[in-house]
């Protein structure tokens, strides 16, 4: 039986190149809680009906059942797989979130006006990430300031006129 238990465990072994969590920590990654995280993996197609790791899932290295009797406890979640899947669903990681809202809330303070501050706000968004200002142009919306970041083109070398 004991024999039997350690071909078991070895079977299970995980790619130690990869970074398995708990849905719970997968979540905090997005700033939601492991129920909300495990409702977006079951429309992605990722678990069953009673909420364990589909078929899919686990084939496709999005999940891992550890042989333990706990069920909760025995899943564990390719971290960057699921958070690709995340991703495509709207989501975004916790540090950018918290960028775009530094962002936003400096953009609006600044339209709003300091006697102490001397700078625009559209000179101060020219140091903001390209690939963030769809995302501040939003929260800027939703704060209710009226000021959006304008497009920014690229200009090649030697092409400035």
């Amino acid at each position: 039986m004991l024999f039997a238990r350690i071909d078991a465990l070895r079977e299970f072994q995980l790619d130690p190149n990869q970074s398995w969590i708990t849905l719970t920590d997968l979540g905090r990654l997005f700033g939601i809680s492991a129920v909300f995280c495990g409702k977006l993996l079951g429309e992605a197609g990722m678990r069953d009906s009673d909420g364990m790791p589909n078929a899919a899932a686990l084939d496709g290295g999005y999940a891992f059942r550890r042989p333990e009797q706990n069920a909760n406890r025995s899943i564990l979640w390719n971290q960057q797989r699921c958070s690709e899947l995340l991703l495509e669903k709207g989501l975004q990681l916790m540090d950018e979130q918290q960028l775009i809202l530094q962002w936003a809330d400096l953009l609006s303070a600044l339209e709003e006006g300091s006697p102490s501050v001397d700078a625009s706000p559209a000179q101060m968004a020219e140091d903001l990430p390209v690939h963030l200002v769809p995302a501040v142009n939003q929260r800027l919306q939703v704060i209710g300031s009226s000021f959006q970041v304008a497009g920014r083109e690229t200009v090649a070398a030697g092409n400035s006129r």
